[in-house]
């Protein structure tokens, strides 16, 4: 289901207040953090890439990435948001392709990040998935995600500056917002959210401060990341552990609880 304009304006207006933005991997994921009460999806390129056998790091082939976003949109009604790593090429000309493509699966926002490419790349790419965006008449929410605190691009006195800079830069290159996970000190979040201008979104990780505190601070969206799909991939290895071990049907059916009717879920 190609992405739909209407859903593109309820996103963006979702960034006006506080967006808590959980992370889902494939269709049954999304549809049950809709169930839960998520206002939006987005999808986490780590897990959308494990749950096809595939390390993170634009080793997952964008032809399915691409078809996940579909099998999202088929079931969920909510906006969706899609990691879209770096782009999933080198050449922005291509970034722009990749992400009309994942426009036309049905997403109305994206992140895209900068790595250790250069900013100016970063910047390029933000521009090419501007241009992907109007052509296809959606206003794309594009997160544009620097590493400067993931990947340690300066050093620790200097990333605040760093994060700042790029922001500003990537706002005038077409994003709509700036992620910047692993800013974690509440006085350096205050001052990003302060001086881009554009919505701050940060991510979930020990020493975060809480979604009141964040929206205080100027922050306007918290993103749960690996985190939901880690849980969720412990349980199941858990779970198998204890059955593997000794075969108690009990502890499973435990560990199960109430069934759920994933086929009425589904029909339609």
């Amino acid at each position: 289901m190609p992405a739909r304009p209407q859903d593109a304006a309820i996103f963006h207006a979702l960034h006006d207040d506080f967006l808590i933005l959980p992370n889902a991997w494939d269709a049954v994921s999304a549809k049950l953090l809709e169930l839960a009460g998520a206002g939006a999806i987005a999808t986490s390129s780590a897990a959308v890439a494990w749950a096809h056998g595939h390390a993170d790091g634009h080793d997952l082939p964008i032809a399915k990435l691409v078809s996940t976003v579909e099998e999202i949109a088929r079931v969920v009604s909510v906006p969706i948001s899609v990691d879209a790593e770096a782009g999933y090429a080198d050449d922005p000309k291509q970034v722009g392709e990749n992400i009309a493509a994942l426009i036309g699966a049905g997403a109305v926002g994206i992140n895209l990040e900068d790595g250790r490419e250069p900013h100016e790349l970063h910047l390029r790419k933000i521009g090419a998935a501007r241009e992907a965006a109007i052509r296809s008449g959606v206003d794309l929410y594009i997160n544009a995600r620097t590493d400067v605190y993931l990947k340690q691009l300066v050093l620790a006195e200097q990333a605040a500056t760093e994060t700042i800079r790029r922001g500003r830069a990537c706002k005038v290159a077409g994003a709509s917002g700036l992620f910047a996970p692993f800013a974690i000190k509440a006085e350096e979040i205050g001052a990003i959210a302060e001086a881009v201008e554009m919505p701050l979104n940060v991510i979930s990780w020990v020493g975060v401060p809480k979604a009141a505190d964040l929206k205080r601070l100027g922050a306007r969206r918290l993103s749960a990341g690996t985190k939901i799909a880690s849980a969720a991939l412990r349980a199941a290895r858990e779970a198998a552990a204890e059955f593997l071990a000794d075969g108690d049907s009990e502890t499973l059916a435990a560990r199960a609880g109430d069934s759920v009717n994933y086929n009425a879920m589904f029909k339609g």
